[in-house]
């Protein structure tokens, strides 16, 4: 085994299928200590709190009143730090290496952001309070919202949508609402086969029909076939840009041209604006409405259901018909706007009960006073030149999808595997063993067992040469025909190779001590 100039093993986790020849008494390998869930560690008869019955209570609950237990498991505060601990080492984040998943821009968030949000009069102010005692956080969105309409070019915005499907849900509506408001009853939404799948959703979930269309060879949007589907019926068109195969698409003002024409509106997914920011305004690009995910361009934390939030911007054709509630200027001060004015307000109505996520308003506003307008630009064109370097450094040995320079992210395809037992699956289990989280998987569908893989702006030079030598690595090694290191794999992270198929279908989601003895 080589040894480095400290040395230590140069491979110290070389991968092997040959199966341990004992195993440790307690369960545990090494330091990496096992870890059951806590139903199973908990007792009844134990607790961390001791609780005293306090003499003469009274009851006002009725017949609401507990009579029973909680369920829950009781432990010592030892064991509760130690147990949330070890399960935090397992926790795999952008805090621990890279991320490379495509289209979902897994970046680094600054703790900047993370102090900002925190500060009294954002991280403890609540929905209900007087719009008197808010100022502040009022002032602080309506300064979000000014550069979110200047970094796109748009008039109008809408804070209170919490995530990019509720963004894309936001524009729809504010869509029909203005073809109600012209008396023009349209019926079909144009998505392009490479479309998020939350267009297609959301189109149909407002009572829309969706039509797909093809994409060319290069990975964009026929815009032929597009005009050909053009006609007095299409309410939408929804594009993706840069689209989801990581390209930008290059004839989007004819396209925004020929949905104006025909009487329809332009929806851009905005999914990916973490490429264009300071670099082109979707405004100017001829967009009617477009959702950003904060999350993704502006850094705030992404995953686990929230916190999100998925601004919407407007054009000149569609700002009058934003949801309540938003925040005006009065003569008092700032407030909301939270009541329709009678029947013929333009508005299309209340999207939220309460406007939005106020922390991640402050750490999207925090990002962009902290780069400033050249810094903002600066992330954008480092997620490009990184995700393309990637692609430099691969292009010999993996399959690259489209010829030509990509964007943030880079879609390679399981071409490069044809014919050694190896799929797009088994390569991504891999990379974990590899200290990776795999890229994106079977997305976009356009392309036979694809991998899409966005480095961001976050990863430095260093990082993306270790990463890029690890896929070149498993790239030869399944070329060279070592099978049994991929279809078994992971072989080092604390669960093995899982059945997802069952996992998806018959989710196992309560624990009970039954199905652990029968287990």
């Amino acid at each position: 085994m080589s040894m480095n100039s400290e040395g230590r093993p140069t491979t110290p986790n070389a991968v092997t299928t040959d199966e341990h020849k004992y195993e440790s008494f307690s369960g545990h390998v090494g330091l990496r200590l096992a870890e059951p869930l806590i139903f199973e560690i908990g007792s009844k008869d134990r607790t961390g709190v001791d609780v005293e019955e306090v003499e003469g209570f009274v009851s006002n609950l009725g017949a609401l009143e507990r009579t029973g237990g909680t369920g829950c498991p009781g432990l010592a505060e030892p064991d509760v730090v130690r147990h949330y601990t070890r399960l935090s080492r397992r926790n795999y984040g952008i805090d621990m290496g890279v991320f490379p998943l495509g289209s979902c821009t897994m970046k680094h968030n600054p703790r900047l952001n993370e102090k900002m949000a925190r500060l009294p009069g954002f991280g403890d102010i609540h929905p209900l309070q007087p719009q008197s005692t808010v100022q502040g956080a009022l002032g602080l969105m309506e300064e979000l919202s000014h550069w979110l309409m200047e970094l796109t070019g748009m008039p109008a915005v809408a804070l209170s949508p919490k995530a990019g499907a509720h963004g894309e849900l936001c524009g729809i509506m504010a869509i029909r609402k203005a073809l109600e408001a012209r008396g023009d009853a349209r019926e079909v939404i144009l998505c392009p086969e490479s479309a998020h799948g939350t267009n297609p959703a959301t189109a149909a979930f407002c009572g829309y029909k969706v039509k797909s269309i093809p994409g060319k060879a290069n990975g964009r949007v026929d815009i032929e076939a597009l005009k050909a589907a053009l006609d007095d019926t299409v309410a939408a068109v929804m594009v993706t840009n840069p689209n989801t195969c990581g390209l930008f698409e290059d004839e989007v003002r004819e396209i925004a041209d020929a949905i104006h024409a025909a009487g329809a509106l332009f929806y851009c997914d905005g999914a990916n604006f973490n490429a264009i920011v300071g670099k082109a305004r979707p405004g100017d690009l001829g967009v009617d409405a477009m959702h950003i995910n904060l999350h993704k361009t502006f850094s705030t934390p992404h995953g686990g259901g929230g916190p999100g939030s998925g601004p919407v911007v407007f054009s000149d054709r569609l700002k009058d018909h934003v949801p309540l509630p938003y925040v005006v200027k009065t003569a008092d001060g700032l407030s909301f706007k939270e009541h329709l004015d009678g029947d013929n307000d333009p508005s299309f109505g209340r999207l939220v009960a309460f406007h939005g996520q106020m922390g991640m308003y402050v750490r999207a506003l925090s990002y962009m006073l902290s780069h400033g307008v050249d810094g903002c630009r600066q992330a954008s064109e480092d997620a490009v030149l990184n995700a393309n370097y990637i692609k430099a450094c691969l292009d010999d040995l993996m399959t690259v999808s489209f010829e030509g320079p990509c964007m943030h992210e880079v879609l390679f395809d399981d071409e490069f595997l044809k014919g050694t037992g190896v799929t797009t699956l088994d390569f991504a289990k891999a990379m974990i063993d590899e200290g990776y989280h795999p890229m994106t998987m079977y997305f976009p569908l356009v392309v036979h067992g694809a991998m899409l893989v966005e480095p961001t702006e976050s990863e430095s030079k260093y990082n993306l040469d270790q990463f890029i030598r690890s896929m070149r690595g498993l790239a030869t090694a399944a070329k060279a025909g070592e099978t049994n290191r991929f279809i078994g794999a992971p072989y080092f992270a604390p669960w093995k190779r899982l059945d997802e198929t069952q996992a998806a279908r018959n989710p196992v989601l309560r624990w009970s001590p039954e199905a652990e003895a029968a287990e």
